[in-house]
């Protein structure tokens, strides 16, 4: 299995369902995307995954139209979540249109996923009413955010940081123990590392998330489980 290859789509299917995959790490919002799926004529299931590795081999193996999936799954490798993967679909000619999942409320963290491509974005408090809005517009590759984002998206203002690029499996690593209360002394000696060594890397994952305060990353930390 190659994670970077994806299935190409098919020439149009005029009249045929949507193929949908569904990625999330959480079996009861897996169930509720494809119940509400299942219960429209328009689209239908082909594949599910519970991390990202999931995904990458469904990709390989199945033709699909739109992908559904959660932001913040297990990752490849270490890395931070599906959102390198997602981000080469999204950028990615003929790749399955992308309909983004998120709890996040971050506004400068959605600024960032939108200047990555990845603009169908749904909250999942919104899943009931704006999924299949959502699903339709990916497929037209028009730009989507459900009401929950949109009002997200309004908080943001032009002193917010971009997303600068995708943490490493280390810089994610320490955040995730940053996040978890270990303090930074604490984390050095985990990692037999200086502890200026460390706070460079947490600085760095925050800027590559668009975090610039501490309560922004607390807040982020909350929003994808990590606190």
């Amino acid at each position: 299995m190659q994670a970077s290859r994806v299935v190409r789509e098919d020439a149009p299917r005029t009249g045929e369902p949507l193929r949908v995959i569904v990625a999330d790490d959480h079996a009861c919002i897996r169930l509720g995307v494809a119940s509400l799926l299942h219960a429209t004529a328009r689209a239908l299931v082909v594949g599910e995954a519970s991390n990202t590795h999931g995904l990458a081999m469904q990709l390989d193996m199945t033709a699909c139209d739109v992908v559904i999936s959660d932001l913040c799954m297990p990752g490849l490798d270490g890395e931070y979540g599906s959102l390198t993967l997602l981000r080469r679909l999204a950028q990615t000619r003929d790749a399955p249109a992308v309909v983004l999942l998120s709890m996040v409320s971050t506004p400068h963290v959605l600024t960032g996923l939108l200047h990555h491509g990845l603009n169908v974005i749904v909250d999942k408090r919104d899943v009931a009413h704006d999924l299949l809005l959502a699903v339709a517009a990916a497929r037209a590759r028009k730009p989507f955010l459900s009401r929950r984002a949109r009002e997200t998206l309004a908080r943001a203002d032009a002193t917010f940081a971009l997303c600068a690029g995708m943490p490493s499996a280390r810089e994610w690593e320490v955040f995730q123990l940053y996040a978890q209360g270990m303090s930074i002394c604490q984390i050095a000696q985990r990692f037999q590392r200086s502890g200026k060594t460390i706070s460079a890397q947490k600085r760095s994952t925050m800027r590559k998330l668009g975090l610039v305060t501490e309560s922004d990353l607390s807040d982020f930390a909350t929003q994808v489980g990590l606190s």
